[in-house]
């Protein structure tokens, strides 16, 4: 997967001035490693994690997403201080995550902020079994690049071509024959995804339900506390 993106930018991106590959840890770290192998630009932690505060773009509440960015990471002033980088995460769903790192690295001192995605943009939503966000809250749903990059903040967007995702894995492991890219293309394997059903998964995934399930349960909570 570095290999295809670090290639993508080489050949997309050559005229950009980066001076640092850093990843949103942990799990770009690889891609972005093979990726400043690629550029022959040098590879620094950037991003200090706190390893206790889970995946923020299934909690409910954009309020708390944002909040949860910045109690999860912290970044080190010494590695964006006057410099171009280029970060590198391993998907983008919300673009909330994405927005706040941006954010945080200009504060650090960045000059330019380039932000590249291993995985293509997420377009669609799952529905084999991540709880992931409904349609109209995929930042890449009916969006293209210069959009979302624009509402992330940054000053250049490049995404993993779905074929040269496919590729990269397959190359891993070549009895694979089929791959289920939902997410990404909207084809849903099963083939009795509508979207009848879509619009329902909305209603139950959507803040707003998320919102009615969280103040249930605390309800709840007090009822069993009091009896």
């Amino acid at each position: 997967m570095g290999t295809k993106l670090g290639e993508k930018i080489a050949r997309e991106w050559e005229d950009l001035d980066i001076d640092v590959v850093i990843p949103i840890p942990e799990t770009s770290c690889d891609i972005a490693l093979e990726i400043a192998r690629i550029l022959d630009k040098p590879y620094r932690q950037g991003f200090v994690k706190n390893r206790y505060v889970g995946r923020t773009f299934i909690m409910p509440g954009q309020q708390l997403r944002r909040k949860s960015v910045r109690r999860k990471l912290n970044a080190n002033r010494a590695e964006f201080r006057d410099k171009n980088v280029l970060l590198v995460d391993d998907s983008i769903v919300r673009g909330t995550t994405s927005e706040q790192i941006i954010e945080m690295a200009r504060e650090a001192g960045a000059k330019k902020v380039y932000l590249a995605s291993a995985a293509p943009e997420i377009r669609f939503p799952n529905v084999y079994g991540i709880d992931m966000p409904t349609a109209n809250e995929l930042i890449a749903h009916g969006r293209e690049v210069d959009e979302i990059r624009q509402i992330i903040g940054a000053d250049g967007l490049i995404f993993q071509d779905l074929n040269d995702l496919i590729d990269a894995v397959r190359a891993e492991n070549p009895d694979i024959q089929q791959f289920e890219c939902s997410v990404f293309n909207g084809v849903y394997v099963t083939r009795d995804v509508d979207q009848q059903y879509l619009d329902y998964l909305d209603s139950l995934r959507n803040d707003d339900a998320k919102a009615v399930q969280l103040q249930n349960e605390v309800e709840n909570l007090e009822m069993h506390n009091e009896g």
